[in-house]
């Protein structure tokens, strides 16, 4: 019987960093090239729904480049081969872990190939360039259309179900997170107090919570998910 039975993974930014979609918070990620209020704010869209469109356009034709490496593959094959239950959390809005075949998954802040009506809220799949003058499918609303992404100030989505499965689980691994971005940062304390988990870190370096983890391993995430996976898997 395999020593874990209910893990949850945290995915960020660094997962796909290898596979050439940029991350946030670095010395050189997009928040250090593009005001952070002006694209990925409520406030920001109201103000320049042109620009924003433009950021999100661009970003979106550079996932449609982009293919998973060996990390995202590495937990695909943690979900089909492990005999309990395996569920990625990630905060990424990229398709990347679909594309290399987990399907237990939620997007706690959203997806960048979907686009969600500001009128009726539908959601459909978007992978062209979105502009004011795309109509909703839906309820024929011209210019509401808009990332269906979280901005900053917006509640991530599936958090109860995030909350039962951080409850339940007996492994928690954090991996390609800087650490300072909640709720996900506050998730290996909620795990760590429940006292039940063994939670471990998976990065490139030190996140700000590292101390709170039980296990940490530094290095590439394509290096160091896929060992670690094939650690679980025989054990």
């Amino acid at each position: 019987m395999a020593r874990h039975q209910r893990i949850v993974i945290l995915t960020g930014a660094g997962i796909s960093a290898e596979s050439g979609l940029g991350t946030f918070r670095d010395k050189d990620g997009l928040w250090t090239k593009y005001d952070l209020e002006e694209v990925a704010t409520p406030q920001g869209f109201a103000r320049n729904p042109a620009f924003v469109h433009e950021f999100y356009n661009a970003r979106r034709r550079n996932l449609l480049e982009a293919r998973p490496n060996p990390a995202h593959h590495a937990l695909a094959r943690l979900e089909r081969e492990h005999p309990g239950r395996v569920l990625v959390v990630t905060q990424n809005v990229d398709d990347l872990h679909e594309k290399a075949g987990s399907r237990n998954l939620i997007h706690m802040h959203g997806e960048l190939a979907k686009v969600r009506c500001a009128a009726c809220e539908s959601v459909r799949v978007w992978r062209e360039d979105l502009s004011l003058e795309h109509v909703c499918a839906e309820c024929s609303t011209k210019g509401r259309l808009r990332p269906h992404v979280v901005w900053f100030g917006e509640m991530p989505f599936a958090m109860s179900k995030i909350e039962l499965a951080l409850a339940a689980c007996d492994l928690f691994v954090s991996i390609g997170t800087s650490g300072n971005v909640y709720p996900a940062a506050g998730f290996v304390q909620q795990v760590r107090e429940g006292g039940r988990a063994h939670t471990v870190e998976l990065n490139l370096e030190p996140s700000e919570g590292h101390t709170l983890f039980h296990e940490q391993v530094y290095g590439p995430a394509s290096e160091v998910v896929p060992a670690y996976v094939e650690r679980l898997l025989g054990a």
